[in-house]
Parts: C-alpha cells; sequence; structure tokens
C-alpha cells in the first residue's frame, strides 16, 4: 500500500480491506472488532446489544427509489439485522455545505423520519456541521444504530453443502446510481432496491439455529461478500448463475458499461448462510414478503483448500469471482 488513499480504498473490496487491515486494525485492534461483522456485538448483562456506525457520501443525493437520507437508515438498519439484532435507536450527524438548499434538507430529514417510523426505530441523538462551500458535496451523513440481538441469533461454523440465499434480486441500486452518474438517458423500471429489512427479522428469528452467517451485499457486491465468507470459513462456493435473481434489464446496463453486477451494490438484499436442511423451507417463507418475491438459492459450500468463489453457467462452464479489485462505481452510499 503507498502513502496516498485512492478512490478504490472506498470500494468495499480487497483495497478496502487492505485499508482496514494495515490502519484502522493494526491501531484500534481488540476482540470485538477483528470479527469484522456488520455491527459489533456487546455483551451488556445478561443480554447482547448490536451496535453499528456507517457514513453515506452517495452521489447524486436524491435517486429513482430514493435518497441519501432514506439510504442512510435503510443502511444501519439492514447492518443490524445482519447479526440477528432488532433495531431500536439511531443517531444522524449531518455535514452540510455552506449554500445547500433548507428545503432540499427537509425532504432528506422527512424521508429519514418516514424510513424510521416504517422499522419502528427511533432517531434519539446527533450533531449538525456546516462547512464553507466546496468543502463537501452537499451533505454528507453519518448514522450509528442500536439494537437488541435476538434470542439464539449468533455466527456458527460453516460446512460444506450449507446453502447460500439472497433474499432478492441483486444489483439494483448500484446500477442506478451508475445510470444517473453516467448522465444515461434510458428508459425503464430503474430504482434503487433501497429498503428496511427489519419484517423479516421476526421471520427468520424462528430458524435462528439453522442460519449460520447474514450480510448485506453492499460496496463490492455479492462478489465480495462471498468472497469473505469463504476466506473466513476456509470453504468454497459454487454460485449458480441460472439461480442468481437479476433483472435482465440490469445485466444489460451492466454489460453496455463494462460491469460486472456481481460486484454491484444492493441495498435492500440480505446474503444468508443456511443449513441444507431447511434452505428451501426458509426461500419459500421469504418469498412471502414483498421485498422478497425473488428469493432464491443462488449456491452452496464446498470444500476446497483454496476457497475459491466459482460462478458455474448453464452449460457447466466455470469462473473464478475473485474479490473486487479497482474502482467501480463511486460514491454509491
Amino acid at each position: 500500500m503507498d502513502n496516498s488513499i485512492k478512490l478504490c480504498h472506498g470500494n468495499g473490496g480487497s483495497q478496502t480491506e487492505e485499508l482496514i487491515r494495515n490502519i484502522f486494525y493494526k491501531h484500534f485492534n481488540n476482540e470485538i472488532l477483528l470479527q469484522g461483522l456488520d455491527s459489533a456485538i456487546l455483551e451488556i448483562g445478561q443480554g447482547r446489544l448490536a451496535f453499528t456506525t456507517d457514513t453515506f457520501v452517495v452521489k447524486p443525493i436524491f435517486f429513482p427509489g430514493g435518497n441519501i437520507g432514506k439510504l442512510a437508515i435503510c443502511g444501519t438498519i439492514n447492518d443490524l439485522v445482519a447479526v440477528g439484532a432488532k433495531p431500536l435507536y439511531i443517531s444522524c450527524g449531518m455535514i452540510i455545505e455552506e449554500g445547500f438548499d433548507l428545503d432540499i434538507l427537509e425532504r432528506i430529514v422527512i424521508s429519514m423520519k418516514e424510513t424510521a417510523d416504517l422499522a419502528g426505530v427511533s432517531i434519539v441523538t446527533g450533531d449538525t456541521k456546516v462547512v464553507e462551500k466546496g468543502a463537501v458535496d452537499q451533505v454528507f451523513i453519518n448514522t450509528s444504530g442500536i439494537g437488541r440481538v435476538l434470542k439464539d441469533f449468533s455466527i456458527k461454523e460453516i460446512f460444506p453443502g450449507d446453502k447460500i440465499i439472497v433474499t432478492g434480486s441483486i444489483a439494483e441500486h448500484g446500477t442506478t446510481i451508475a445510470i444517473n452518474q453516467y448522465n444515461l438517458n434510458i428508459k425503464g423500471d430503474f430504482q434503487s432496491d433501497c429498503a428496511p429489512l427489519t419484517e423479516i427479522l421476526d421471520y427468520l428469528k424462528d430458524y435462528s439455529e439453522d442460519i449460520k452467517f447474514m450480510r448485506d451485499p453492499t460496496r463490492g457486491g455479492v462478489a465480495t461478500v462471498l468472497n469473505e465468507i469463504s476466506k473466513h470459513s476456509g470453504l468454497g462456493v459454487n454460485l449458480y448463475e441460472k439461480n442468481i435473481p437479476i433483472r435482465p434489464e440490469i445485466t444489460a446496463i451492466n454489460e453496455l458499461l463494462g460491469l460486472e453486477p456481481l460486484y454491484i451494490a444492493s441495498e435492500g438484499r440480505m446474503i444468508l448462510v443456511v443449513r441444507e436442511a431447511k434452505a428451501i423451507e426458509i426461500v419459500e417463507g421469504l418469498q412471502r414478503f414483498s421485498n422478497c418475491k425473488n428469493a432464491n438459492i443462488m449456491g452452496e459450500f464446498i470444500e476446497d483448500k483454496n476457497h475459491h468463489v466459482i460462478a458455474i453457467n448453464t452449460f457447466g462452464g466455470k469462473r473464478i469471482i475473485t474479490p473486487l479489485e479497482g474502482e467501480m462505481v463511486p460514491r454509491i452510499c
């Protein structure tokens, strides 16, 4: 790693992991942080709390299906859900550029309130800073969240044969942001999938013994998440392309832009690793939710000492899917 930060250090891929490991883990070193989960799990008395934080710099700040405020609330809520925690409270920190329109700021704040109410979460504290024009791009938002980890949810050892579920069609958010950033004049139903996933948590709690791991595929997309899980489990992954829910329009736009949808962010989806015996039952239950109609089993873990993630097409062709390298779409969240 050289001595300057590049955009690729924020893409959620291998360069982000390198930065975190060589700087933040090195100096903030403690056993809670080094678990590398979406939310820290804190033992408080007889219970467990989950605590997470995230900062949002998405460009543009308004996009089809959402805006920076809705995205901030959804992202924080979903990081709590990923560790089996019921979200309870959120903080809101705003860094606002001098000259920013107050009416636009109010629209963002209203959106945050509406999304929090939908998820049954309260925004209970915050901070506001205003900086000189040009010091930030309009507005950046930091949110932190606290939730209560539901009984029996925990990270469990993954074995060959365990199945990989995705709760809905992938790459919707990142593709929508890319269309806007590249100013593409394309007609079609392109909207961010940004949504809070609290509604599925009550359903999934009945399967807490069968769920090994959960993570939302935001920066770095499905490919990077699966590579992270594969590395930590010491196993490989077979990813069946025909089973990956993705709309043809999304595939077409990514081909036009020279992007790989497996690396493109989703902001309202969750990846679950589950016991094989319950995988079909869990998917069928998820499909009853409006946001999870396309939920599917898209892969499985296999014995592989090199812990490769291998995408297999309908003809049996195979390709290795590595963690994200270099830049994709900047400022997606």
